[in-house]
């Protein structure tokens, strides 16, 4: 796109890729449980090192996180056939990586943010960045989300003509997204079982980045144990392997555990709420008069095609396009193959650009 003249920006939301940087993850914390040469408070209840207090709230806080992280370890070995112990120790290799994890436990316990706040604080600041630098004749712009990234211009679009306000673009293009995912057999249902405890413990984040790293290996290589979690992914040969390592391996965060709660929502009746459980996302879609493109993927397994037709219904014919890549014989279309497999560059992209060019008319 930026080849063909439009002003390209990609947004990272807080705490994922760049914009983790001001959050100071590059500073590894002192763990937990390490000894603290500090100074001594003396008081009624006997003589404490400073800062023990803080340091059991912490040990409570990583107690709380591996329980809910064991729940995650049983959900994924159940996807697979039995295999001897000694060759599938997941649960060591997390743990292992866990350790890692409590490191940075300081900064970890500040990841206290929501969908919601990805969509009034985080997608606002930045259309607001792009516009002051880019000064678009009609001060609207063109944006592509892909997964939660559609999800967030859904929900602005819905927002928007509830409010009766500006949309603020000319027209959006999704990638393997949806409001509403009770229609699908989508495979997020699979992590709803970690809502649940999540709240009822009040843990801070769940740790499924530092999981499907350490999985990984037992799913991308002989005798291929956890193949199954690799469709999840890509379909079988739609990405180069590099590339596959490189995704599960840097792609997956530590996600807030309120984040993850409000996305399963989307798994109810109704579809996607706010943060008040009173506004469903996908109910004034059909007042809105913004094009969009909304494309699936044959093997999509998180966001099957059924799914993302469950929202692209609601939106006027008059304005939206439904499309789904990939063909009975191949290739094939998983979830990150819309964005990163061999064949988008001839058939994704441009089927992208053209819509977007054919809807910027001023």
């Amino acid at each position: 796109m930026s080849s063909q003249g439009f002003d390209t920006w990609i947004l990272e939301v807080r705490g994922a890729g760049l914009s983790t940087i001001r959050m100071d993850f590059g500073k590894v914390k002192q763990p937990v449980d390490a000894t603290r040469d500090s100074s001594v408070e003396h008081g009624m209840d006997g003589i404490f090192p400073s800062g023990f207090l803080e340091a059991r709230q912490n040990s409570d806080i990583v107690s709380q996180i591996r329980d809910v992280s064991q729940r995650l370890v049983n959900i994924i070995e159940k996807g697979q056939l039995p295999v001897p112990e000694q060759l599938l120790d997941l649960q060591g290799r997390f743990f292992t990586r866990l350790e890692e994890f409590q490191k940075q436990l300081d900064l970890i316990v500040k990841y206290d943010w929501d969908f919601d706040h990805y969509l009034e604080e985080d997608v606002p600041a930045a259309m607001e960045y792009i516009r002051t630098h880019c000064k678009p004749k009609d001060g609207k712009l063109l944006a592509i989300g892909h997964s939660m990234g559609g999800i967030l211009l859904y929900a602005m679009l819905s927002r928007c003509c509830s409010e009766g306000r500006n949309f603020g673009f000319t027209s959006i293009a999704t990638l393997g997204s949806s409001l509403d995912y009770t229609t699908s057999k989508s495979s997020l249902k699979l992590l709803l079982p970690l809502a649940d405890p999540a709240e009822v413990l009040n843990v801070p984040v769940i740790p499924i980045g530092a999981l499907l790293a350490a999985a990984h290996p037992l799913a991308s290589r002989p005798p291929y144990f956890l193949s199954w979690l690799s469709s999840q992914v890509s379909a079988q040969g739609m990405m180069n392997p590099k590339l596959l390592d490189k995704l599960v391996l840097n792609n997956f965060c530590t996600v807030p555990a309120k984040l993850l709660l409000q996305l399963a929502t989307a798994f109810q009746e109704g579809g996607l709420r706010d943060r008040s459980g009173t506004f469903f996302y996908k109910d004034y879609l059909r007042k809105s008069n913004v094009p969009v493109l909304a494309l699936a993927g044959d093997q999509d397994l998180i966001c099957p095609p059924e799914a993302v037709y469950e929202t692209a219904k609601l939106i006027p014919e008059d304005f939206v396009a439904y499309k789904v890549f990939g063909e009975p014989g191949g290739p094939h279309y998983g979830h990150y193959d819309l964005v990163g497999g061999r064949m988008v560059a001839d058939q994704v992209y441009p089927c992208i650009i053209e819509f977007l060019n054919r809807n910027d008319v001023i």
